[in-house]
């Protein structure tokens, strides 16, 4: 029971792209729990012998059962299908997958009340664009305008980004709904792309 409950929660809450990845993760962390588990209740039967420590195991189980009420597993609730709601980025010329990295940008005008709400939004958000795909991630205010908030992340190359895309669930569109709902600006966020300077752009040929 207790196998195919965490073999079918572990299925459940990973979206598609990275559930090979997940299972495998899960797995190796199983197989070394199993391993280790297995040598210290050896050890522990060979210490105090085989009848108490099944009594130990047995008080372990029900302890573990009393901490599955309290802290129960997720359930998959979340809608981790793709959501498909990111523009494709416009681009002056084609750009090769491998160029980067990709500074990606979204500029916001909230309200100095909203800020604190915002902020606390964007973080949520911030998991989010971790997982998938931006190693680096933050916020930013203007100086001079202090209602002008910068939201950056940062993504290893083009191909990278254009996958980001196409991971982005419709759970993840609700997260940034919150967001956007702090937004003041009379059109939406302004979203901008930098690629990394190459060695060499610009210069005569």
């Amino acid at each position: 029971a207790v196998l195919t409950t965490l073999s079918a929660t572990t299925q459940a809450i990973l979206p598609n792209w990275v559930r090979g990845r997940g299972l495998a993760l899960y797995l190796t962390v199983f197989n070394g729990a199993l391993t280790a588990g297995s040598l210290g209740w050896g050890a522990l039967a060979d210490a105090i012998g085989v009848p108490a420590t099944l009594w130990v195991s047995a008080a372990g189980l029900l302890a573990v059962a009393m901490l599955s009420r309290a802290v129960p597993l997720p359930e998959g609730e979340a809608d981790l299908t793709p959501s498909n709601h990111w523009p494709e980025p416009l681009t002056a010329e084609p750009v090769r997958n491998d160029r980067g990295p990709v500074l990606i940008t979204i500029e916001y005008r909230v309200a100095a009340a909203d800020q604190h709400a915002f902020h606390a939004a964007l973080r949520r958000l911030s998991e989010a664009r971790r997982r998938d795909g931006a190693y680096a991630w933050g916020v930013s205010q203007d100086s001079g305008d202090p209602e002008r908030v910068l939201e950056w992340f940062f993504v290893e190359s083009w191909a990278e980004h254009q996958r980001q895309h196409r991971r982005v669930s419709h759970a993840d569109a609700d997260v940034q709904k919150e967001a956007l709902a702090f937004h003041r600006g009379d059109g939406p966020p302004r979203v901008s792309h930098f690629l990394a300077l190459e060695h060499g752009a610009g210069k005569a040929s």
